[in-house]
């Protein structure tokens, strides 16, 4: 294939950019925070689904023929997953709703906060900086007293701007995405919501925390391009000018 024909999709982080560094080494240092069950550091991030049903019944898998479906579909309409997990307890949930509004996101954290975390004084909540994410959000679905109470529990801490590969909550999409529904065609949101289930009880049983190998340090190098150019000595510390006076 001509390369220059050929075509590669990745997330390219921004030049000079102080506000995504400020970010991104927030995050980081949040991974490296030992784990404090009181205060456990939660990563979460969504995806849309397209539901497809099938217009024909598939002819199920021999030992000479693999299964077959037909070629054509239905569109069945779309929905969303919420995928939560604790890197360094080797936990994961995902969830799915018929869509994705601020209400939803609020209900889903909530929930959280009122089963697997009811005993913990606080959660720092990993998650990138869409509208949907806000404190607002639990406003438009409780009472002010208890939306106060939820927002208290919470430390957010927000990936930057076209950095959302920052986010461990991708990564586990990324692999619900490949183990479970690629290449199937799931025509309701409770069969979507049934597999992804199933998925994140098989994963929490066999697999371990996350092993988060990046850090700020390493940042600094590899990512040299994205920090602010600051020139030593450029500025000098000096009295406000009402201190200064004549003698």
């Amino acid at each position: 294939m001509n390369s220059q024909q050929s075509l590669e999709y990745w997330v390219i982080p921004p030049e000079t950019d102080a506000e995504f560094v400020a970010c991104m080494e927030e995050v980081l240092d949040t991974y490296e925070l030992p784990y404090d069950p009181l205060r456990p550091m939660v990563c979460m991030d969504e995806q849309p689904v397209q539901l497809v049903k099938e217009t024909r019944k598939p002819i199920e898998a021999t030992k000479a023929r693999p299964k077959r479906v037909d070629y054509k579909y239905e569109r069945a309409g779309t929905a969303s997953i919420f995928m939560f997990c604790e890197p360094l307890a080797g936990w994961r949930q995902a969830t799915a709703c018929d869509q994705r509004t601020k209400a939803d996101w609020a209900l889903e954290v909530a929930q959280l906060l009122d089963t697997r975390y009811v005993d913990c004084k606080q959660v720092t909540l990993v998650c990138d900086n869409l509208n949907t994410h806000t404190k607002g959000a639990f406003y438009e679905v409780f009472t002010p007293e208890k939306a106060r109470a939820y927002v208290k529990r919470i430390h957010f801490v927000y990936t930057p701007k076209h950095g959302s590969w920052l986010n461990i909550a991708e990564n586990e999409l990324s692999a619900m995405t490949r183990q479970c529904l690629k290449n199937r065609r799931i025509g309701t949101l409770e069969t979507l919501q049934e597999e992804i289930a199933s998925w994140a009880t098989d994963v929490n049983l066999t697999q371990r925390e996350v092993d988060w190998q990046m850090k700020v340090g390493d940042a600094r190098i590899k990512l040299k391009a994205v920090y602010p150019k600051v020139k030593t000595g450029a500025f000098h510390s000096q009295p406000p000018s009402f201190m200064l006076t004549d003698h």
